[in-house]
């Protein structure tokens, strides 16, 4: 796969007002004008005026929902869907792990990354999704700090995605991926999602997990896949304890 074939032109990347963002999100100018403040928003301040991607916020709002960054506010409307409850283990196995990338760049990584999710039947076009995973890493990086970082795309294609699941990568070394604290990344969570409503309550409680460099430390010292596995399948557990079955989506 070449690097031209990943290439993209960012959807809506035009520059929105404070006052145009607040009704987009329907909340209070004030509110806004607050989270923005103090860095819980993305913006820039160009003289006295605040100014925002459409795109960069789209992406903002949907780590959020999915729990990959701290969920700011409700937004009005998000939540009188119904949401199917995905069990990780019904979208994540030992054979979903790469314990060690060939790959050191950036777009190494999702290469690789796709071409795994594709040899194991989960997606049908592998040129297809490391295309929307660049795209969204164009928009926002996906590293969070502490050598983690959750990549997906932005937008959910239902024909591409045979099946909600999350893959994994690991790098001893590290790789350069524009993180938010400037070091290295080591893990990669790949997710490919099929619907909106999916609710991975799980998910959040491992971005949690991965705010303490221990965590990224203890993955980093598991012997191998399956070592992996159980470490990340002891986190759900810990959230469920009684439960004894996977809900599937």
């Amino acid at each position: 796969m070449s690097s031209d074939s990943l290439k993209t032109v960012r959807s809506d990347d035009r520059l929105v007002t404070l006052k145009e963002l607040a009704a987009y999100l329907s909340v209070n100018e004030r509110t806004l004008l607050k989270l923005v403040s103090e860095g819980d928003v993305p913006g820039v301040k160009i003289g006295n005026q605040w100014r925002f991607r459409k795109a960069m916020i789209d992406t903002w709002l949907d780590d959020q929902m999915l729990g990959v960054a701290p969920r700011r506010f409700e937004m009005r409307g998000t939540t009188s869907a119904p949401r199917r409850m995905l069990a990780l283990e019904s979208c994540f196995q030992p054979s979903h792990i790469v314990p060690e990338l060939a790959t050191t760049t950036k777009l190494g990584v999702v290469e690789e990354l796709a071409g795994l999710s594709n040899r194991l039947g989960l997606v049908r076009d592998e040129i297809w999704f490391a295309h929307a995973l660049i795209e969204r890493e164009n928009i926002m990086p996906s590293a969070v700090g502490n050598g983690v970082a959750f990549l997906h795309t932005m937008y959910r294609h239902p024909e591409h995605v045979v099946r909600p699941f999350m893959v994994l990568g690991r790098s001893a070394r590290g790789v350069d991926f524009d993180a938010l604290d400037g070091k290295v990344t080591h893990l990669f969570f790949v997710l490919g999602l099929k619907f909106h409503e999916l609710h991975l309550p799980w998910l959040a409680k491992l971005s949690q997990m991965f705010a303490r460099a221990e965590a990224t430390r203890a993955l980093l010292e598991a012997p191998n896949a399956e070592a992996i596995f159980e470490v990340l399948r002891g986190v759900e557990k810990d959230m469920f304890p009684d439960r004894k079955e996977s809900v599937a989506s």
